[in-house]
């Protein structure tokens, strides 16, 4: 590129720079903040349920043939199934390019195409929504009354407020822990019913009749129309006390008289308090790929009116508001981007000692981020962790450029030539090499351009951001840097104060100090080279040696916590021991609020597990949520009978189930029996291992059941059929919808059971009568026999086979690639059959995957570099001299991070892959005046000698700005900044090595590859041996 048309005309290239800023400021207007980019796997969820089914019929009879079906329908990544008492949850998880919308059309129509197949009881039909149940809710909101009902309470929060907000652009459902949705309750006596000789299908059939809501048409008169209304339709539990269920001896019998109507609830075995008080919990979802921020933003405007329009006894509050974080994060990001720009502006003008000098290239920093917003703008991405840590990285080399164009033309300078004249050369001289430096840095992440997955998906903004970065700083320091230094340049002054002396008297000595080290080196380059052999061998064993993570957690406030008793247990004795779990959360100092739930439901399927929220005080306030974690672990182990699986959220879930530990490896075959017993193995063997913790499983088939096995030709003698018998079970035991009530706003259950008191033994069953076809009522175990047995309490499935799923978290210290050798072995030791298949499901799934592929991303991305310096040089042996420093940076950057005990996650090796861009700027600066020196006659010794020399400073200034600015990151300074780290660790401890070898390193090997070079374009001459003639002094 001619930069002489820059310097000639300062109009145009002032315009050019308002032009991108303009647009810059206008583009960071338009963006949206989000947490990070949109790296969602499109993934509905199906809900179906059957009350009073159990998990083997709700199994077989609901999940397989929706399975069967959604198995037709193209982009399935993974589908998984459980299924519990009553219900039944599928999430089907698509490839990231699958479009959720249309995935969407696919799963409704499967849905209608299987409801032939479907159990007809079901009182509705599948239902599914465009939501991840991994993923956090982005907003929780709680209700409670110290006087209202809480069935009232629950009918301002669903049909007041859940409603509403679900047409709230980018929300995916409401989920609503503890629901208490209004229903009358008929609870029978089976000893009234038996004295009056009623059967249970008598009191059903006898609701059904009684509370209808028909259509009842129209009298058309000569004059006036009258609509006819019926009164068929009851309101409540007193509505349907008198009614009349049959007659004996002439008399009625009342359905008060055979039990309790009562008003109750749809689902009275769930429960959920905010903090200590019983209340109604809404937990906003957002729809895969949108914004959170503007999600919760959108649901914030509308609690004003909330408010006002529910009861004064009627409390809203905000449990938890995932925003809160997000803006607090990227606020620190923001102000670390402020600070490593004000840090390498500083070592400008330390390096420079000039204030007019010191602007000139500093104007590169704004202009780079602003253009690059207008880039961001343009693609649809958002400001977000991941491009504002692009930026903050950008800002450490950006300058570079800048940088090299101001001294070369300030040197020309020095020499006596005007402002114009300096400008004109050196830009001229120092063009090619910025170019080359530019056009290098930005081909670093063409490899990350092609990466796939939820890793590629990460990184592409990442790369991007930083490419668009690079481009403009290169566009910027060949136009407006030369430009500025042709029009505003002080020459240098003939005298300096005493400051300005003693820092040039400093920078000298680190001068000499340089120039007699590297003629040292140039006398032992054998010496040399056998460095930089160790530094490729010491990067391959690091690399094998190093702990390696995926993607950290950050503390965004909040602590998810699943609870879990034996399989046995009641619903009281679990609520019991949940209150005693959330009364110990609750009296910790660190926490400020709770959210806490158990039963099953659409949301908790399995009903001897529950959930505690909780958020945290600001993080000034208190220690880390890992730390608070480890405080409350022995805590709430002391609970008897009760298990407390406490988490720090990952901000980046993977996988379609929110499960009690962070990682999951599961178990799969066609053989349910070798299933069953290898999977408890599995999980033995798991819990003894070093490093693992919170080890569970959702294998649940210890939970006790009743059989009641039929004996057909008995119940065929008096005549009763099978039918009769499940049927009359069901309306006892089943809570059975028999009826409904409608509404102008809702529509509630009538729901037939026996009285509670008859359902705690199962020796109440023989109270239970059937009525054969001659009219008599027939006791239930005179034609059945009642035998305790046990059962599951869950059947899940993966990909339509049976499964078992064992979750683990790990200890602090143990990386995750540690625990996925330990599996491996442990899989090895074993020996299990080969109809079992295991694997690692979720974030350990795709870790995994990452792991093979990170090799090959880095080989390729060096291969690139080579590839486009190559091209740049016309040579195949200058790019191999230039990427000579690799090595020394990929030691430093590991050895780094094993000195602060920091595992070498998703982000730590991204910092590896720009130091891949950023350490071979030294050796192009080196190497380009070597090359031009050469061509005017000097030996390859002598050329890279003096190289070394006159860029030494340039050399100090990009590589100080670098450390500078990636320094904040690497010091953790803000909220999450601690996943960030190792990113910021990489980086700082690859350039301090690699800035202490390459400058030895590259002109060793600079000469050699002469030889070589000399050898292959057919030259016989030897290259100049022994020391090189000393350079003049500058």
């Amino acid at each position: 590129m001619s930069t002489d048309l820059f310097i000639r005309r300062p109009v145009l290239t002032t315009l050019l720079m308002l032009a991108i800023l303009l647009f810059g400021v206008m583009g960071f207007r338009l963006l949206p903040v989000s947490d990070l980019p949109n790296i969602d796997f499109p993934t509905i969820q199906v809900s179906a349920a059957l009350p009073g089914a159990s998990p083997e019929t709700m199994a077989a009879a609901v999940a397989t043939p929706l399975e069967k079906q959604f198995t037709t329908i193209a982009g399935i990544d993974s589908m998984t199934s459980s299924s519990a008492l009553g219900l039944t949850q599928i999430t089907i998880q698509f490839s990231l390019d699958r479009n959720i919308d249309a995935a969407a059309q696919d799963v409704q129509a499967m849905i209608a195409k299987s409801a032939p197949l479907l159990p007809p009881s079901m009182p509705t039909p599948p239902t599914y929504q465009k939501v991840n149940p991994a993923d956090q809710p982005v907003l929780y909101l709680a209700l409670s009354s110290p006087t209202l009902p809480l069935y009232v309470v629950d009918e301002y929060a669903q049909t007041n407020l859940a409603q509403r907000i679900s047409t709230v652009t980018g929300v995916a459902q409401v989920q609503v822990f503890g629901s208490q949705k209004y229903a009358v309750r008929v609870q029978l006596d089976p000893r009234a019913l038996t004295t009056r000789g009623i059967g249970i299908d008598e009191v059903q059939e006898a609701l059904a009749r009684s509370n209808v809501n028909l259509p009842t048409g129209t009298i058309y008169g000569s004059h006036q129309m009258f609509n006819v209304m019926a009164t068929g339709q009851l309101q409540d539990a007193a509505a349907f006390r008198p009614l009349i269920v049959a007659y004996r001896n002439g008399s009625p019998v009342r359905l008060e008289e055979l039990g309790r109507v009562v008003d109750s609830v749809q689902t009275d075995k769930v429960a959920s308090w905010y903090n200590d008080e019983r209340a109604v919990i809404l937990a906003i979802q957002r729809q895969p790929g949108t914004n959170s921020v503007e999600v919760v933003d959108a649901i914030r405007a509308l609690l004003p009116r909330f408010r006002q329009e529910l009861p004064a006894s009627v409390n809203l509050n905000v449990l938890y508001d995932r925003s809160v974080a997000i803006r607090e994060s990227v606020h620190d990001v923001e102000f670390t981007l402020a600070l490593a720009i004000a840090l390498v502006v500083l070592v400008i003008f330390l390096f420079l000692r000039n204030v007019s000098a010191t602007i000139i290239p500093s104007l590169a920093v704004p202009l780079s981020i602003v253009g690059t917003f207008a880039v961001m703008y343009l693609l649809g991405y958002t400001i977000d962790l991941i491009s504002l840590m692009a930026l903050t990285l950008c800002v450490g080399f950006v300058v570079d450029d800048a940088v090299v164009m101001l001294e070369n033309i300030v040197r020309h300078m020095e020499e006596g030539k005007s402002r114009v004249e300096a400008a004109l050369t050196g830009a001229k001289e120092i063009g090619f090499t910025i170019l080359s430096m530019t056009l290098s840095l930005a081909a670093v992440f063409i490899p990350v351009l092609f990466m796939g997955g939820v890793v590629g998906r990460l990184l592409h903004e990442f790369a991007v951001v930083i490419t668009a970065a690079v481009l403009v700083s290169g566009f910027v320091s060949l136009t407006l840097t030369p430009m500025a230094c042709s029009r505003f340049l002080k020459p240098p002054a003939s005298s300096h104060g005493r400051l300005f002396m003693a820092s040039e008297r400093f920078f000298e000595g680190m001068l000499r100090t340089y120039d007699e080290s590297l003629q040292w080196t140039l006398r032992h380059r054998r010496f040399t080279m056998a460095v930089m052999l160790l530094t490729f061998v010491l990067t391959a064993v690091l690399f094998k040696i190093i702990p390696m993570g995926f993607i950290p957690t950050e503390d965004t406030g909040q602590i998810f916590a699943f609870t879990e008793a034996s399989q046995d247990i009641s619903f009281d004795a679990m609520k019991e021991k949940q209150r005693v779990a959330a009364a110990i959360v609750l009296q910790q100092p660190y926490i400020d609020q709770i959210m806490s739930s158990i039963g099953a439901s659409t949301i908790n399927v399995v009903p001897n597990t529950g959930r505690i929220f909780m958020r945290l005080k600001p993080r000034d306030q208190r220690p880390s949520a890992d730390q608070i974690i480890a405080d409350l672990r022995p805590k709430l182990a002391a609970i008897p009978g009760f298990r407390v699986y406490p988490q720090n959220l990952p901000t980046i879930r993977i996988g379609g189930s929110l499960t009690k530990a962070l990682y999951q490896y599961t178990l799969q075959s066609t053989d349910l029996q070798e299933l069953y017993r290898w999977a408890p193995i599995l999980f033995d063997k798991m819990r003894t291992l070093p490093g693992f913790q919170d080890v569970n499983t959702d294998l649940q088939i210890m939970s006790p059941q009743v059989t009641v096995d039929i004996d057909r030709d008995r119940a065929s003698a008096v005549g009763v059929s099978a039918e009769q018998i499940e049927n009359a079970l069901y309306s006892a035991y089943g809570s059975r919808q028999v009826s409904t009530i409608y509404t102008s706003t809702n529509q509630y259950w009538v729901i037939l059971e026996l009285d509670p008191r008859y359902q705690r033994d199962p020796n109440e069953l023989s109270l239970l009568y059937v009525r054969a076809q001659s009219g008599k009522l027939v006791p239930l175990n005179s034609v059945a026999k009642l035998t305790p047995t046990i059962g599951p309490l869950t059947i899940t499935h993966l990909g339509q086979l049976p499964s078992v799923t064992i979750s683990f978290n790990l200890v602090p210290g143990v990386s995750l690639s540690q625990a996925v050798t330990e599996m491996g072995k442990v899989q090895r030791d074993l020996r299990m059959p080969a109809s079992i298949n295991g694997s690692f499901q979720g974030t350990a799934q795709a870790f995994a995957a990452s792991l093979a592929g990170q090799g090959v991303l880095l080989l390729v991305t060096v291969a690139v570099i080579y590839l486009v310096l190559g091209i740049l040089y016309e040579s195949f042996i200058h790019p191999l001299t230039i990427l000579s420093g690799l090595p020394s940076a990929g030691v430093g950057a590991l050895l780094t991070l094993m000195l602060f005990r920091t595992e070498l996650n998703i982000y730590g090796f991204v910092g590896i892959i720009m130091l891949v861009g950023i350490v071979k700027k030294n050796a192009i600066m080196m190497i380009d005046f070597a090359l031009e020196a050469e061509r005017k006659g000097a030996t390859p010794a002598d050329a890279i000698y003096k190289g070394c020399l006159l860029r030494f400073r340039p050399i100090m200034m990009t590589t100080m700005a670098a450390l500078l600015g990636t320094l904040p990151i690497a010091l953790g300074i803000g909220a999450g900044a601690d996943a960030r780290r190792a990113l910021g660790l990489a980086v700082v401890g690859g350039l301090l090595v690699s800035q202490l070898l390459t400058l030895y390193i590259t002109p060793v090997l600079y000469i050699y590859m002469a030889g070589a070079q000399k050898a292959l374009s057919g030259f016989r001459g030897r290259v100049s041996g022994g020391v090189p003639r000393r350079a003049p002094a500058s």
